[in-house]
């Protein structure tokens, strides 16, 4: 394991993918949103920002947390209700190689848990405009797995995602225990279609897609970027369940080639 200081991502461009785990999107009542998206079979919809360093726009707010979720303020970019969801994921560090203004490839060293909280508020023009409302709206693992190899049977084959919501006293499944292969796209299939998207995703205003690459080049051709691979499916409780003041949400990544699967079990019972 390595721990990684949210001072370290400060500099990093943060990017999520959407619809690459099978159901998350009709769950999320989010499905609506791409009609208007091509996609080829099991291939995600496409990608989208939280985090531009150095944005003059609501995407310059460094969001990331290890410990807790702020709820947003008024304000015209977010408005109420604020109806927010955990999204469970698995958080991806990648060194970046540019040629000129192009990515040229992503080199993952390091992959962790992450809560690509939303905001459900339909109708909104971009999917950005669900993710970042300031300080603390999203959450990140202090450690994450030292890890460059995600071949479907490498280190990372091993490795489940798991997420709780505890609150009234109690903890209760609210996503579907799943495994980092589970995803429809993952390792070098990935991250090969992140870079095609980076290069060829413009974005159009009947989409709720944007030109992620351009903003990359804007916020200076960033070094290193943490993606946000794609949110897994929830349970029934998770799918119909808004986080309240006071709850605690719980995302993890573990390993079952050792104890602690039983030992995660056992905190939660």
């Amino acid at each position: 394991m390595i721990d990684i200081p949210l001072s370290d991502m400060r500099d990093w461009f943060g990017f999520g993918v959407a619809g690459n785990f099978a159901g998350h999107l009709e769950q999320a009542g989010e499905a609506v949103d791409f009609v208007n998206v091509a996609s080829e079979g099991t291939a995600p919809k496409g990608i989208f920002p939280w985090y531009a360093p150095g944005s003059d726009t609501f995407l310059g707010e460094f969001p990331l947390s290890n410990d807790s979720i702020v709820l947003p303020s008024e304000s015209p970019e977010f408005s109420g209700p604020f109806n927010l969801q955990i999204e469970p994921e698995v958080g991806l560090a990648c060194r970046v190689v540019w040629s000129g203004d192009t990515v040229a490839t992503l080199q993952p060293f390091a992959l962790g848990a992450f809560n690509d909280c939303s905001i459900r508020r339909p109708g909104a023009p971009k999917i950005s405009h669900k993710k970042n409302w300031g300080p603390s709206s999203k959450g990140v693992g202090p450690a994450f797995f030292d890890v460059s190899d995600l071949t479907p049977d490498g280190p990372t084959a091993t490795l489940r995602l798991v997420c709780f919501l505890h609150n009234d006293g109690e903890e209760h499944e609210y996503g579907v225990d799943s495994p980092l292969i589970g995803y429809s796209y993952y390792g070098e299939v990935l991250l090969d279609w992140i870079v095609e998207r980076l290069a060829n995703q413009k974005g159009s205003p009947d989409t709720p897609l944007e030109d992620v690459g351009a903003l990359m080049v804007a916020s200076g051709r960033p070094e290193n970027v943490l993606i946000g691979i794609g949110a897994t499916r929830y349970t029934p409780l998770g799918e119909s369940t808004f986080l309240r003041k006071g709850d605690e949400a719980i995302v993890r990544v573990y390993d079952t080639a050792t104890d602690e699967a039983a030992e995660l079990r056992q905190t939660v019972r």
